[in-house]
């Protein structure tokens, strides 16, 4: 569209990973089948807590929207991944892409504040076992929660609202798959610091300041794992929280590096993008049900209950 002599970009080319027609069939199929196991991964594990009394606690409360984020988080990004695989022209409108933004903050933030959240749980958990069900109580862990949607609602609405503000004149070329907020910015034609200065100042505040908690609470655990006498006790303290420090060690490798380096359309930014949009909401129930006997057990037992054929 062009307005006097300036021209205003109304939608974005998605570049996408590939443009070879017979490469693009080929990752239709694989990001389908993907995406069907991380809806069904994840709300298996939702139904699963839901159902089982066992795992109404503090700890499967957390997991528990943690499988509902992840689920969200790969909506947000896959459905479109799919739509343009198959589409000559990979077009997203300029609003359809800024909410892509602004839904991609949201979940990231969100995800990384219940991460920590998780840790803190842990944490309690193991240093502080017999006032555990005190300190984290279901006004504790509602509050908690809560704090953690409300902390990525907010950074999804200030990053979003900057970069409403911004011109964009062309080119119009995304080099990736979805619509985040460094590649969109490259294509501003106004003056991006104070966008830039706010990614920054959220992913430093969020990524950091919750990474901080994460390891201060797991220095804490294994501080006081060494001190425990028992091999056993320590090897199922170990147990229990090596799942957590393999989420997050996914997770965090992936995002921050993404979010606090300069956008350049590189194949390394795609990798980064699709490890913590599509590959950790597919790993994350896994690790958690492989390596934790009370899902497994829990499975078990819904499954136990369903009513059997009779002939």
């Amino acid at each position: 569209m062009e307005i006097g002599n300036i021209t205003t970009v109304t939608e974005f080319v998605l570049l996408g990973l590939s443009n070879n027609p017979q490469t693009q069939v080929v990752l239709f199929v694989l990001f389908l089948v993907i995406y069907l196991l991380i809806l069904t991964e994840n709300l298996l594990m939702l139904l699963v807590i839901r159902a089982d009394s066992h795992l109404h606690t503090p700890m499967y409360f957390f997991l528990s929207h943690l499988s509902f984020l992840d689920a969200f988080y790969s909506s947000i990004v896959v459905p479109k991944l799919l739509e343009n695989l198959l589409s000559k022209w990979k077009t997203i409108s300029l609003l359809g892409c800024f909410t892509q933004v602004s839904l991609v903050i949201f979940s990231g933030a969100t995800e990384a504040c219940l991460l920590s959240v998780m840790a803190y749980d842990r944490f309690q958990a193991v240093c502080h076992p017999l006032l555990y069900m005190v300190a984290m109580d279901k006004k504790v862990c509602t509050g908690l929660v809560g704090a953690s949607w409300a902390i990525g609602m907010g950074s999804s609405l200030v990053n979003t609202l900057l970069l409403a503000q911004q011109n964009f004149c062309g080119p119009n070329f995304i080099h990736s798959f979805v619509c985040e907020l460094p590649p969109v910015l490259l294509l501003a034609c106004s003056d991006s610091h104070m966008s830039i200065a706010s990614i920054l100042t959220t992913v430093g505040v969020l990524g950091f300041g919750t990474l901080v908690l994460l390891l201060g609470s797991y220095t804490r655990i294994i501080m006081t794992a060494l001190r425990i006498n028992s091999a056993m006790g320590r090897s199922k303290i170990f147990s229990t929280c090596s799942s957590h420090v393999l989420v997050v060690t996914i997770f965090y490798g992936s995002g921050v590096f993404r979010y606090m380096t300069p956008a350049s359309g590189s194949v390394l930014e795609q990798v980064l993008s699709m490890q913590y949009s599509v590959v950790t909401p597919l790993l994350n129930p896994l690790i958690y049900s492989l390596k934790n006997q009370e899902v497994k057990a829990a499975l078990r037992r819904m499954l136990a209950r369903q009513p059997r054929l009779t002939f």
